[in-house]
């Protein structure tokens, strides 16, 4: 629980802290009173960016919420801590209660700050106490919302509800270190994901003429486990058949989870000219929901490249000249996908 010191908002417990009912009342009733400005987006920004943490008693699988007590309106700017708890899988409940007086409407500089703050602008995140006199009436309409997961809709986000499939060009061209180099860029993309058994999956596929599936979407459920299996591949050598790998990948590695809850990615690294057709697969595996990135490196046409990548194509291209030009592109990559998981849900 946060409690908003109004100006400075403070921390009172974490959820880690109790584990009775009575506990936590008692330690509620304990919390002073401090007055003050009402900086709701200053409180509202810090809560969402550092209580939900594993180390202060966040548990997996668990709608993260925030409820926002608010008497009259908020002093300070919402909208960006708003944005910024979206992106943290958090939902938002303003609680409002009672009308502000002339004095606090002289202070507020966005009367529409309750759209801007929930987790979706449905009704639903948002609730009015009239007035402070009989609030009692009130708890149990809003406890029923809170528990209401099936409408909890801001804990699914890019982070926690995507499958990302990367397939490499292990072809003679690539080399081992340039090997090394794709699999530190899957890696750092990796990192940005919450990979866990209900959360993102990761799967790995090699190409050369032949496929090969380094580990699948259900092989590794936790972040070290994937980094580890990265690091632990090795560089198979020969051709180039991209079309044939991405035919492989929808069939044999997306097949399997295409009805699941999680939003498809493909992540194509190569750095080369494919001897096969790309475009006929590449068609089928968007018709199958799967979006792709195509990332070239060297002498990959960018005809190829577009010909695979998803609508936009300029943004779900990318070419470097370097190998090591890849870790530049991690934080594009990411962004694309978190792009693309939010538009999908629009």
């Amino acid at each position: 629980m946060v409690g908003l010191q109004i100006e400075h908002p403070k921390t009172e417990f974490y959820l880690k802290n109790f584990t009775a009912a009575k506990d936590v009342l008692f330690a509620i009733k304990e919390i002073g009173f401090k007055g003050g400005n009402s900086n709701i987006g200053k409180a509202l920004k810090q809560t969402a960016q550092k209580f939900f943490s594993h180390e202060n008693g966040v548990r997996k699988g668990i709608p993260k919420i925030i409820v926002v007590f608010i008497d009259g309106w908020p002093s300070d700017d919402i909208e960006e801590a708003g944005i910024v708890a979206r992106e943290f899988g958090i939902n938002v409940f303003i609680v409002s209660i009672a009308k502000p007086t002339p004095e606090e409407l002289g202070m507020v500089q966005d009367v529409a700050f309750i759209e801007k703050a929930v987790c979706r602008n449905n009704g639903f995140f948002s609730y009015n106490i009239p007035t402070w006199f009989g609030t009692t009436k009130y708890v149990k309409p809003l406890a029923q919302k809170l528990c209401a997961h099936e409408q909890m809709l801001c804990s699914k986000t890019c982070y926690n509800s995507v499958n990302i499939a990367f397939l490499i060009d292990g072809s003679s061209s690539v080399g081992d270190s340039n090997f090394r180099l794709m699999l530190e860029f899957i890696s750092n993309v990796a990192k940005s994901f919450e990979i866990t058994d209900i959360g993102a999956k990761i799967a790995t596929i090699q190409f050369t003429y032949d496929q090969r599936t380094e580990f699948s979407f259900t092989d590794y459920s936790t972040k070290e486990r994937v980094l580890a299996a990265l690091r632990g591949i090795r560089y198979m050598s020969g051709g180039t058949a991209t079309g044939e790998a991405i035919t492989y990948t929808t069939r044999n590695v997306f097949g399997p989870v295409r009805d699941g809850a999680n939003k498809n990615f493909l992540v194509i690294l190569t750095d080369g000219q494919s001897y096969d057709d790309v475009r006929g697969p590449a068609a089928s595996a968007h018709k199958a929901g799967i979006t792709i990135f195509s990332i070239g490196i060297a002498w990959a046409p960018l005809e190829d490249l577009k010909d695979m990548a998803s609508e936009p194509r300029e943004t779900h291209t990318f070419f470097t000249r370097e190998f090591t030009g890849l870790e530049q592109i991690v934080p594009d990559v990411v962004r694309g996908i978190c792009r693309d998981f939010m538009d999908s849900r629009q």
